[in-house]
Formats: structure tokens, C-alpha cells, sequence
């Protein structure tokens, strides 16, 4: 066993890191491969010549621009599998700064399956071409310029994946964090590779302008964020977890460094899960990016901003159930956000700004959950029924939202997606890629008995049940009952209006796939990876909303959210 710093690298740990270095393996890989070759290097004063193998004229297999996907979508695979089967290991404290415990896998293990799905849609929205051809000047301009997009492609296919390895590993790595700098520093490294990602289509304009937002906006947030860091660091001397909890469980009154320090780190993760109003760059980044890119913010890099709401909120500022000084502070951003989210969607003629507006609707109803975990009028048992609705949500968020935008990416394929127009008749195109997208769009309402709806119905009955009282007995009884009961109730009834708000603009989406003429009247791109993506989700947005399958990933996460509170 050996040892770097205070980190002990053994067999035992690195079972613990299995997924980060399946990862790490697959970046290598991902580097070496496409450039083996038959290089040679002659032993000097002989002639005798040794194969060196990176160099030269690379081999028929390792030549082929397929690879890096190949690579991409293997190692994902195989992290996934490995982290799934570490949610149920016991916890384990890694050097000081991780923890492997059945919470942060199950957080890694989402973050690995929406990365697997973005890779199996990036083989379609981004191919790769094996028998790529120079353009000639006898060319016309259409086939010219058709030649050059191949090319760049193909030179491109290393650089989109190598960066999608890098999201996953900040994002699992930040899962484990269990000390403020490492959780920082793991987000960044995740967030620095997303803005590329959001600007990867430079070609077009509007990629351009969206990763220029994007980074700006993220790039402000991070600093005062870590500005806020900075001020726990002045207040505790530490900036491991533990240690702020114990520091906040003792604290006699307010003090302004940890006030404004929680305060400036809320804003950083309410640009991270695009909370109302640090959610401004969120509709264009979602716009202008390819619609996989998109759908991994809307459903990974939002789940690891609630992470981190999880770990700096929740675990430092409520530790004995008390009231939170950010609760009334996150009670009007949840309904700011939801009502902000739905109203600007109602009006959306971009699909893809439309779900980004959707998701901003999300975000607000699972702030709505937090903040009455931070009120404390929730006993152990409500706030771990809270927290387990909220983390569920995220968990099937990636079935429904990240299928609806796999749909899109399907319609990217063909150069459309980018307008309500392009969905005009995709019924008659394609009834089962509609029917996925109907489904999707359902669950995103919340309507039975799909996922959606279970995790909006857990999430306000735990809300409900800590904050309505004993209930009423006659009509006459109701204004003294509104009077009486804790206003964190209202919250509930937030999530309830605005969801029943947002079925207009879902159920716009079925009327125009199924009852408008369609714009371009032929069918859609095969692309059999793409299609067996969106089928997988469109089958689990179901079974995860009702049977043995919903019951089973409840447990999972019930299982995660103990080790959470009772680590």
C-alpha cells in the first residue's frame, strides 16, 4: 500500500474508485488509442528498428473516426454497472476528503447513466464518417460544404468525448466530496468542460453565444461562490463538512461570516440547478446547444447542484431539525422559480427553450422541498420522506427529460427541432418516437401513473403531512384552518397550481405532433442507437411510476438518504 498525501491507495480503495478509474482508464484510452500506428525507432549505430507503436501510419482499426465513441460509450457502460453495484457497499471515508457511501453513489450512478445516453445520442448527432472524402473544386457548393462538415466531424469525435469523460468525472468525484474545496473544485471541473460542450457547434451562430453566456454567467456565480467559501473558512478555520456542522450547531445567534458565506454559495448553486432569478443564462444555453448537451444539464448538471444544496444546506445549517436561516429565502425562490419557469414556457416556440423553461419550473418545486426541510416543523421522519422525494425526482428526471431532448436530438439529425413547427405531425412520421415524447411530456406534469406524477406526490405529501395540521372538520372551520396552519403548507399548493399550469404548453406538444400536418412529410433518420435510447426511457418513464421497478429505486434511494442523515 502506498500513499499520496493523506490519501492511502490501496486494493480496498480502489474498489471504492472503481467508476473514477474506469474513467480515467477510458480518457487514456481515449488519447492512445487513435494514435497507434506502426512507428519505429532505429537503436542509434544499428539498423535494427523497434516498434514504438504511437507514430506513423496508424493501423486500419485504431484509423477509424468510430473509436473515440466506441471508447465514450464502453466506459460509461462499464462505470455505470460498477457504480450501481457499489450503492449497497458500506461507507467508506477516502483520505479525508471523499466519502463512498450509498448516497453519493446513487447520485454517481445517475450522473453516469444520463452521460451513457448523451454518448449513444452524440453517435447520431455527431457521426462519425469512415470513408471521409477531400472536397474538390469541381465540386458544387452544397456538396462542398457537405464534404467539409464530414471532416470536421471526424477531426472533433476526440475532443467532445474527452470532455464528456471530464464531466463525469467532476460530477462523481464532487458526489464523494466531503470537505467544501474538493466539492468546489469537482464542480468547476465539471462545469468548465460544460460550457465547451454548450459552444461545441461553433459553426453555428447560436452555439457561440450560448457557451459565451453560459461561461460568463457560471463564471460569476463560481466566484461568488467561492468568495463565499472563503468566509466559512474565516469563520470555522475549516472547510471540512463535519467541522462546519459542529461550528453552525454551536453558534450563539448570527454570525455575518457564515450568514453571507451560505448566502453568496447559495447563489452559486442556484446558477447550478437555474434557480429564479440566476437562471437567466440557463434558455439559451439550452437553445443553443446540441439537444444531448442540453439534456445533460437539465437533468445531470441540475441533480449535482441539488447535491450540493444537499450537502452545504441541508447537512451544515439544519443538523438537530432546527429552523434554517436560508428557509424563508428559499420558500419565495422556489415560488419564484416554478412560477417564472411555467409562465415563460407558455409562450415558447422553441422546443428546446421550452423544456429549459420547464426545467427551471422543476427546480422550483424541489426547492419548495428543501426549504421546508429547512423550516423546522419537519420531524427526522418527514424530512427524510422530503429529501427522498426530491432525490427521486432527480433520479427519473433523467427518464423523461433527458428522453424528451433525446427526441430532439433526433430531429437534429435531419437539421430541424429547433421550432414548435418541426413537431408539427411527427405522429404521422413516426407514431412511436411521438408516443415516446407524449410520454415524456406527461410525466413532466406529473400526470398518473407515470414517474413525474410519484415523485410530485411524494414530495407534497411529505410537505403536507409536516406542515397542514390536524385538518378540518366542516366548511366553516376553513378560514381559521388557512390561519392555523404553518406557511410552509403553501408551498404545496405552489407545487399543485403550477403544475396544473404547466399541462398547457405538455399537452400543446401532443396537439401539435398529432393533429397539425407535418412541415416535412417523410420519416425520420433510423439511427438505431438513438431510437433504442429514447425507448428505454420511454419504457422506464412507466415502470417507474408504478410496480416492483418504482419500489425497488425507492428503496435505493430511501437507502441513501439514511446514510446521508445518519452518516
Amino acid at each position: 500500500m502506498t500513499s499520496v498525501g493523506n490519501l492511502q491507495l490501496s486494493s480496498d480503495m480502489a474498489s471504492s474508485l472503481l467508476p473514477e478509474m474506469i474513467m480515467l482508464l477510458g480518457l487514456i484510452a481515449i488519447v492512445v488509442i487513435p494514435n497507434l500506428g506502426d512507428a519505429k525507432f532505429r537503436i542509434p549505430l544499428t539498423s535494427v528498428r523497434v516498434p514504438v507503436l504511437l507514430g506513423g501510419s496508424r493501423f486500419d482499426l485504431t484509423n477509424d473516426p468510430r473509436m473515440p465513441n466506441r471508447i465514450s460509450n464502453i466506459t460509461f457502460a462499464i462505470a455505470f454497472i460498477s457504480s450501481l453495484m457499489l450503492i449497497s457497499e458500506p461507507s467508506k471515508e477516502l483520505g479525508g476528503v471523499l466519502m463512498a457511501d450509498g448516497f453519493s453513489r446513487l447520485f454517481s450512478t445517475m450522473f453516469l447513466g444520463a452521460l451513457l445516453l448523451v454518448s449513444i445520442a452524440t453517435t447520431h448527432r455527431l457521426p462519425a464518417k469512415v470513408n471521409a472524402r477531400i472536397p474538390e473544386e469541381s465540386d458544387s457548393e452544397a456538396v462542398f460544404d457537405r464534404k467539409i462538415s464530414v471532416l470536421i466531424n471526424n477531426r472533433r469525435q476526440v475532443d467532445f468525448y474527452i470532455l464528456l469523460i471530464m464531466v463525469g468525472l467532476g460530477m462523481s468525484m464532487m458526489a464523494m466530496a466531503t470537505n467544501l474545496f474538493m466539492l468546489i473544485v469537482c464542480i468547476e471541473l465539471a462545469s468548465l468542460s460544460t460550457y465547451v460542450l454548450v459552444a461545441f457547434h461553433k459553426e453555428a451562430s447560436s452555439g457561440g453565444e450560448a457557451g459565451a453566456k453560459y461561461f460568463i454567467v457560471g463564471s460569476v456565480a463560481s466566484a461568488i461562490g467561492i468568495y463565499g467559501m472563503s468566509l466559512l473558512y474565516l469563520w470555522a478555520g475549516s472547510l471540512d463538512l463535519d467541522i462546519l456542522r459542529e461550528k453552525w450547531q454551536l453558534m450563539d445567534g448570527v454570525d455575518p461570516f457564515a450568514a453571507f458565506g451560505i448566502g453568496m454559495m447559495l447563489v452559486a448553486f442556484g446558477f447550478k440547478v437555474s434557480a429564479a432569478p440566476f437562471h437567466l443564462a440557463a434558455p439559451d444555453a439550452y437553445s443553443g446547444a446540441a439537444s444531448q448537451v442540453s439534456g445533460l444539464l437539465a437533468t445531470a448538471s441540475k441533480a449535482m447542484g441539488f447535491l450540493a444544496l444537499f450537502r452545504v444546506l441541508v447537512m451544515i445549517t439544519v443538523p438537530d431539525g432546527s429552523e434554517a436561516l436560508w428557509m424563508v429565502t428559499l420558500g419565495i425562490f422556489a415560488i419564484l422559480t416554478m412560477t417564472w419557469g411555467n409562465l415563460a414556457a407558455l409562450t415558447s416556440e422553441n422546443p428546446k427553450r421550452m423544456l429549459a423553461y420547464s426545467s427551471v419550473a422543476h427546480a422550483g418545486y424541489m426547492l419548495a422541498g428543501i426549504a421546508v426541510v429547512g423550516s423546522g416543523i419537519t420531524g427526522t421522519n418527514e424530512s427524510s420522506i422530503i429529501l427522498t422525494a426530491v432525490t427521486f425526482h432527480l433520479v427519473v428526471l433523467v427518464l423523461f427529460k433527458l428522453g424528451a431532448f433525446l427526441v430532439l436530438t433526433l430531429l437534429e439529425t435531419e437539421g430541424s427541432g429547433h421550432k414548435m413547427e418541426h413537431l408539427h405531425g411527427l405522429g404521422r412520421r413516426d407514431p412511436l418516437i411521438a408516443g415516446s415524447m407524449f410520454l415524456f411530456v406527461l410525466s413532466l406534469a406529473g400526470v398518473p401513473p407515470l414517474s413525474g406524477f410519484l415523485s410530485k406526490l411524494l414530495m407534497i405529501n411529505g410537505i403536507v403531512s409536516s406542515s397542514a395540521g390536524t385538518g378540518i372538520s366542516s366548511s366553516e372551520d376553513i378560514l381559521s384552518w388557512a390561519e392555523s396552519v404553518d406557511p410552509m403548507f403553501w408551498l404545496a399548493g405552489a407545487i399543485v397550481l403550477n403544475s396544473a399550469l404547466s399541462l398547457f404548453y405538455y399537452l400543446r406538444v401532443g396537439l401539435v405532433m398529432f393533429f397539425e400536418e407535418p412541415v416535412v412529410d417523410r420519416p425520420l433518420k433510423t439511427a438505431p442507437s438513438l431510437r433504442m435510447a429514447i425507448f428505454v426511457c420511454a419504457i422506464l418513464t412507466v415502470l417507474c411510476g408504478i410496480g416492483p421497478v418504482s419500489e425497488w429505486i425507492l428503496d435505493l434511494v430511501n437507502g441513501a438518504i439514511d446514510s446521508l442523515m445518519y452518516e
